[in-house]
């Protein structure tokens, strides 16, 4: 698989196969792979716990127990805009429909958009589980920097032929999931993901989301712009 093919096969998978294990020489090896990604001085600023066995289990009762008694944690970062406006709201709504849609679950169908969204909490019965977090101290470049990071490791997951699911969701249980892990106070809980084999048959892996087109979000200029500033 090319770069490319790579990059534009990447999907969110929501089903995974919970009888096949990933071997730890794997999971390293996408990490060592994924560990050339760029960092401002090459700081290198991520951290990474992966939870297999025991220890994945116990995060997912947990969390997903949570989820089920309606506590909805308390993120220590805004992850999401605090204010949505369009075109950010329509983009979200459509793929939120889109995927309900194709479970075949409607508007007001609350308990099982409940049911669909815990299903973060359950890894998506992947077999591993990997959670990254930043030390508090590091600025935002250090946050772009783990960004560029955890692509990197979904796209060298898939050279191994896995798949991944990153999931901001697991942020509102930080608490659970940095206890559980033994995450030192100084560090702070970027995201979770899923890691493992993906289910071919599940029909919610043929969700694909929309992408906007290059001209939709890129400026060309090959002459200095002259005129007043924008937006004054």
């Amino acid at each position: 698989m090319d770069v490319r093919d790579a990059i534009i096969g990447r999907q969110s998978i929501r089903a995974f196969a919970p009888d096949k294990p990933v071997a730890r020489e794997t999971i390293e090896r996408i990490l060592e792979t994924a560990g050339r990604a760029p960092s401002g001085s090459n700081i290198q600023p991520w951290k990474v716990w992966v939870a297999t066995g025991a220890a994945r289990d116990a995060i997912v009762d947990a969390c997903y127990a949570r989820h089920m008694a309606g506590d909805q944690g308390e993120r220590e970062y805004n992850y999401y805009p605090v204010a949505w406006r369009e075109p950010y709201l329509g983009r979200r709504r459509e793929t939120g429909w889109g995927l309900y849609g194709l479970l075949g679950i409607g508007k007001g169908d609350k308990p099982a958009m409940k049911l669909q969204h815990g299903r973060n909490f359950l890894l998506f019965d992947a077999p591993v589980g990997v959670f990254f977090t930043i030390e508090r101290d590091m600025e935002l470049g250090s946050w772009l920097d783990c960004g560029m990071f955890i692509q990197s490791v979904m796209l060298a997951a898939r050279a191994e032929g896995l798949e991944t699911c990153p999931q901001a969701a697991f942020c509102g249980y930080h608490d659970t999931v940095t206890r559980l892990l033994g995450v030192p106070a100084d560090q702070q809980l970027i995201c979770g993901m899923s890691l493992g084999y993906a289910l071919d048959d599940a029909p919610v892996n043929s969700f694909r989301t929309s992408r906007i087109p290059v001209r939709a979000f890129t400026t060309f200029r090959d002459m200095p712009c002259t005129g007043e500033p924008q937006g004054l």
